[in-house]
């Protein structure tokens, strides 16, 4: 990680300053995430997973403008951001180029910069500088992480999507649930959490009968499979 401000002895000695920076980076964070929800819409999923790999410290900028961002599923593997690419495999296929590594690198840059800024004016003791009119700012929104989450999987117009519903508790998690079950079955026309998926084809199966016995399959060109 690199250092986003220079602090001394005594402001680290501070009682409560660890707890004080740590939120201001979290708000910050915060901030950055919900502007890249409303300018890439599409990539509302990376975005929820730039969040966890900034704020899990996965991000390490480099001098010469570059960034290597950490794999989520091989702890081992970092992947380098530069000139707006990346070396991930989902990087060909997200929307405009904008995988979770690339959006991460971009989230630790906007943060970091905006922290600094936050913790500057805490410092100086004014958020705006000397001459200009105090202005009003609105509370940052909150962290897109949520006490409680579920998460749908349903097949919609041929395509595998993930529905991840959050709140603070189960009682407004399972109202959500219900409402987006209503319209993923609308929208899909058959309920996604009622007919199960071949594993191996990602498709969903039908119910067959016969002499007695009732079992699951869909028509492959290949033939009929069971999903197995």
């Amino acid at each position: 990680m690199v250092a986003v401000k220079e602090i001394s002895w005594e402001e680290a000695s501070t009682p409560g300053f660890e707890t004080t920076t740590r939120r201001v980076w979290r708000e910050a964070v915060a901030e950055i995430a919900e502007r890249a929800q409303q300018t890439l819409p599409e990539c509302n999923g990376r975005v929820d997973k730039a969040v966890a790999i900034v704020l899990h410290g996965d991000v390490e900028l480099l001098a010469d403008g570059k960034a290597k961002v950490a794999s989520q599923s091989n702890g081992t593997t970092e992947y380098v951001v530069c000139n707006g690419t990346c070396e991930c495999k989902d990087f060909p296929r997200a929307p405009s180029g904008w995988c979770k590594h690339r959006i991460a690198a971009g989230m630790q840059k906007r943060a970091t910069a905006l922290m600094q800024r936050k913790l500057s004016a805490g410092t100086n003791g004014h958020a705006e500088a000397p001459g200009q009119p105090a202005q009003t700012h609105p509370t940052p929104a909150p962290l897109p992480e949520a006490p409680v989450s579920i998460t749908l999987k349903a097949m919609l117009h041929g395509h595998e999507v993930l529905v991840t519903l959050r709140g603070v508790d189960f009682a407004s998690v399972k109202a959500q649930v219900e409402d987006a079950s209503q319209w993923l079955k609308a929208q899909s026309g058959h309920a996604a959490d009622d007919t199960p998926q071949c594993s191996k084809h990602g498709v969903p199966m039908k119910l067959n009968h016969k002499d007695g016995r009732s079992w699951w399959s869909h028509k492959t060109a290949d033939g009929w499979c069971k999903g197995k």
